[in-house]
């Protein structure tokens, strides 16, 4: 009984591509929250400070987790290697990259060999992407094709769209707050998934399909893929003003590692879906 629950709801999707259910979500989401209070306290015990400097170090790896995930949509790794860049265990994998070449970077920083670990550990997430950058275009030119117009689109789409909400929350709710870079990217992250999403299902010669629950919903029960951009305010709206008011609590360290957490689940998927639709994968 425990085996065919495990294999319904965690191993089958992940072999076979399914689409989440509302068990396996609960259940991934529980791991996030522990997860980032355990990165926490390891930061705390080595001495790495949480802040913006260790928050835009790491995006490059948040880049790195679409990109990876794309690079197995097109099938170039035949071998059980491939499972390793399948959410969720993708995580796990960029977690372990990341890891490795934030405290190389620190070891660097403590041995004099560098004047600030992010240059290490940033460096290294720049150059992962842009390897395997380098392995999609190539893909993309061999055996599939680059659609620029779509990159075009999906960049503009996004970027108007964050402009836009940026802009109602500084000039109309006078959240000035918001101009904080973190809080810009949190919002580009998460709009630039609506945005590819809402192409990519409504859009897109390719018919896309929405994996996760609540999103899926929407859609369905809105008949178009655009009402993602309103369950994405409907999320940032308070998600922002509450974690505003925890940083002015004093909690700036968990408050950086929330955000960090909350610019993952937006804009690792967003990357995915805006190079899926440019490669036509």
């Amino acid at each position: 009984m425990i085996r065919e629950f495990l294999y319904k709801y965690y191993i089958d999707p992940i072999r076979y591509g399914e689409a989440y259910t509302l068990v396996d979500t609960l259940t991934y989401a529980l791991i996030l929250i522990v997860a980032v209070y355990l990165v926490y306290r390891g930061l705390q015990r080595y001495r790495i400070a949480v802040d913006g400097e260790l928050v835009l170090a790491t995006l490059p790896f948040v880049v790195l987790g679409g990109l990876l995930r794309v690079v197995e949509d097109t099938g170039m790794i035949t071998s059980d290697l491939r499972f390793l860049l399948i959410t969720p265990l993708i995580f796990f994998t960029i977690f372990a990259i990341a890891a490795i070449a934030l405290f190389t970077g620190k070891l660097a920083e403590n041995a004099g060999l560098v004047a600030r670990y992010s240059r290490v550990y940033g460096g290294a997430g720049i150059v992962a992407c842009l390897l395997s950058g380098a392995a999609l275009v190539w893909f993309g030119l061999t055996e599939s094709t680059i659609a620029l117009d779509v990159l075009a689109i999906i960049l503009v789409l996004a970027t108007v769209t964050s402009v836009a909400f940026w802009a109602f929350l500084v000039y109309v709710l006078k959240w000035d707050y918001a101009s904080n870079i973190l809080y810009k990217l949190l919002i580009f992250g998460h709009l630039l998934d609506a945005s590819a999403t809402s192409y990519g299902i409504d859009i897109h010669p390719i018919q896309y399909v929405e994996q996760h629950v609540v999103g899926g919903a929407l859609i369905e029960a809105t008949g178009t893929a655009f009402s993602m951009f309103l369950l994405k305010i409907a999320v940032l709206l308070p998600a922002i003003y509450v974690l505003e008011l925890y940083r002015r609590e004093g909690n700036s360290g968990l408050w950086h590692l929330i955000l960090l957490a909350m610019i993952v689940v937006g804009m690792a998927p967003g990357i995915r879906g805006l190079m899926r639709m440019v490669l036509h994968v």
